[in-house]
């Protein structure tokens, strides 16, 4: 038993720069099934020699998951030629405001009731997975996905809503587009503009650009917004029960966290030091571990299918519960 690891190791080392030969025909293969290209040979050594490193960790945690080591798994998606700064820069964004616009505080009601188990997907309250592409706008996504929930909830109409029209527009309020920004002051924005686009009449770039809002094709709007009180998971839970998805920020920072696969994320090397914008859309218990599910917006390759469990009831892990927001319409 004791040589397995040893072997597995050997098998995918990267040494002295140089790539693994055993390894091209599953580096073509994983070019391949996510499209990858690269704009001459330095880039592309540069990537595989990422890519066998981010394997490496993968192949190895995962034989560790097999012994019972861990209550999740990892996988090798579309982000694994990248290392977890480059998708720190690139894909998260969230900027926590010295002073963040505070509407409310949200209070669970007394008595108020608390299944063990919550999915708003199973109520046709949850758009698509979305792609922010190499654009910091996770904070448009996260906010636009509580709101999506809430205009469902009160109109009968699910429809995906312009991450877009935030990233253009909402620039006064302290966001700063595809650089980052806070789901309160998008909140604040969508308030003090009247609306906000539907995303299919002012469609996602992935860009910073000049903004165009269309009052005729306003699809929602928002008259305040609601705070959970800091790194309280019960209320977390409660609220999620209770009023639907809600807006949070986490770490997402570590390479276990962008090529998470399966299971309940629970990394302890994960932080209270939030850098990405999410929506939790449910919670359960997976295994005897509780777990938040999370909405993600890194495509549908990423995760399951988009989405994170995240440990639950776990020292706020993440720190998942610092900042949870929720609009009301």
């Amino acid at each position: 038993m004791m040589l397995l690891p040893c072997l597995l190791l050997a098998s995918i080392v990267v040494t002295q720069g140089h790539p693994d030969p055993t390894l091209d025909v599953h580096w073509e293969l994983w070019k391949k099934a996510y499209g990858k290209q690269y704009r001459h040979q330095e880039e592309e050594g540069a990537r595989r020699a990422t890519w066998e490193q981010n394997l490496r960790l993968v192949t190895l945690h995962n034989l560790e998951h097999s012994l019972g080591m861990h209550s999740y798994e990892l996988g090798m998606n579309h982000l694994g030629d990248m290392t977890s700064e480059e998708v720190a820069a690139l894909l998260t964004g969230v900027r926590v405001p010295r002073q963040p616009h505070w509407n409310a505080t949200y209070r669970p009601a007394l008595g108020s009731h608390v299944p063990d188990a919550v999915d708003w997907r199973d109520k046709d309250c949850v758009t698509d997975v979305k792609s922010q592409g190499a654009c910091g706008a996770c904070w448009a996504f996260s906010a636009l996905g509580a709101l999506e929930a809430q205009v469902k909830l009160k109109t009968g109409k699910l429809e995906s809503l312009s991450a877009q029209n935030l990233v253009d527009c909402s620039t006064m309020y302290g966001n700063h587009g595809c650089n980052g920004g806070f789901m309160t002051e998008a909140f604040q924005y969508i308030i003090d503009n009247h609306g906000i686009d539907s995303d299919s009449a002012y469609p996602y770039t992935a860009q910073n650009g000049m903004c165009h809002y269309d009052p005729a094709t306003c699809a929602a709007t928002c008259s305040r917004y609601f705070q959970l009180p800091y790194g309280d998971e019960a209320a977390l839970k409660d609220a999620v029960a209770n009023i639907g998805p809600i807006s949070v920020a986490i770490d997402a920072t570590l390479t276990s966290f962008f090529l998470y696969k399966s299971g309940v994320y629970d990394d302890p090397g994960c932080t209270q030091n939030v850098n990405h914008g999410v929506l939790v859309v449910g919670y359960g218990t997976l295994n005897g571990q509780d777990y938040w599910l999370v909405k993600n917006s890194w495509g549908v390759y990423f995760g399951d299918k988009g989405y994170i469990r995240m440990s639950r009831n776990h020292g706020n892990h993440c720190g998942i519960a610092n900042y949870g927001v929720y609009p009301q319409i």
